[in-house]
């Protein structure tokens, strides 16, 4: 079968097997999970993924106080921006909180601003956090500690492409550079035959 698949593409080039980017982290085009979310910011505007079309966006879940998942992710997404130059202002970084009791707004603009003054910190109610969670196949519960609890949560971030369509999932071992390139690719298609594909 996997011959038959090779020969398939050599024989039809027209057809995008040569077409598709080589993503080096995991490819989840066409996932149907992940669609959209209803969120607010902390200036109590509503925020949807639709807002940010045009831009490829880095979304991650996680909480003010986590103490090294969290940051290091959102550190590496702002030096994903830095990687790719100009092209660092077409990525939008989003924060959602799996933690709303405690990441109230304050806290959570904050939070966001330490890393980079336009990464976007959402939240929502407890419910609605959940629901949110749910759709984009996030796990997280709290953990009772001493004299409170920390959040365990699931620390894959998502990457959209300019046209709000879910493409990448990245794994927290991943590089800043190899985010980088992937999303170079995303910013600049190779051709019109991957997007026609995703339609």
């Amino acid at each position: 079968m996997f011959l038959c698949a090779c020969l398939a593409c050599c024989a039809l080039p027209m057809a995008g097997c040569d077409d598709k980017p080589h993503f080096q982290n995991m490819d989840i085009s066409g996932a149907d999970y992940g669609r959209d979310f209803e969120l607010l910011d902390p200036y109590g505007n509503t925020r949807r993924l639709t807002d940010f079309r045009g831009k490829v966006v880095m979304l991650f879940f996680g909480f003010v106080q986590c103490p090294d998942v969290c940051p290091t992710a959102l550190q590496r997404a702002t030096a994903v921006r830095r990687l790719l130059g100009a092209d660092g202002e077409r990525v939008q970084i989003i924060f959602i909180t799996v933690d709303p009791e405690r990441d109230i707004p304050n806290i959570l603009r904050a939070y966001s601003a330490a890393f980079e003054a336009d990464v976007l910190g959402l939240y929502g109610t407890l419910e609605k956090t959940h629901e949110t969670a749910k759709a984009f196949r996030i796990y997280f519960r709290k953990v009772p500690t001493g004299g409170g609890y920390t959040v365990d949560h699931t620390a894959t971030s998502y990457i959209y492409d300019t046209e709000g369509r879910l493409r990448l999932a990245v794994p927290y071992q991943s590089t800043a550079k190899s985010i980088a390139d992937d999303v170079a690719l995303l910013l600049h298609p190779s051709s019109t035959t991957n997007n026609k594909e995703l339609q």
